[in-house]
């Protein structure tokens, strides 16, 4: 049976994942708009079908959509990851809710930089993420060990 606490860390830990996923699978979406705009495909089937020219590489436009979903992956599933441990170790909302909130502006920041081609803004919402990373990993040991 979830506790009030353990509730209020669980309900965080959902939100975020939706957000979260909202944000790949937007990022995912694009890249298939990209793909149509540039009037190629990689596939020969598709270009069979769609009547454009196969390419064996990827537009630059889409190719930058892809990097950025990679890079989303990259540190998105570790974080849901450590995340589910963090609630059933039944970690504190108090210390879930703000390094969930920081993990998710940064990369809803870092994707939209990433699209924009934003240096240095890329980087630090990069490194803000990978730091909320840490600080839930961190977060995960002790709520592991306080059991």
């Amino acid at each position: 049976m979830l506790t009030q606490g353990s509730h209020l860390t669980f309900t965080a830990y959902a939100l975020t994942s939706i957000v979260l996923c909202i944000d790949l699978l937007l990022i995912w979406i694009s890249s298939g708009g990209a793909r149509v705009r540039s009037g190629v495909a990689v596939n020969e089937e598709d270009g069979a079908r769609y009547g454009v020219p196969v390419s064996p590489s990827e537009p630059p436009a889409v190719a930058r959509f892809l990097r950025a979903h990679r890079n989303a992956e990259a540190t998105i599933y570790p974080f849901l990851a450590i995340g589910v441990v963090y609630v059933l170790a039944n970690g504190s909302a108090w210390i879930a809710i703000p390094i969930f909130a920081v993990f998710v502006i940064a990369r809803i920041a870092h994707s939209l930089v990433y699209l924009a081609g934003l240096q240095p803004w890329r980087t630090v919402s990069f490194a803000v993420s990978l730091l909320a990373v840490v600080a839930l990993i961190v977060a995960t040991v002790g709520a592991l060990f306080s059991a």
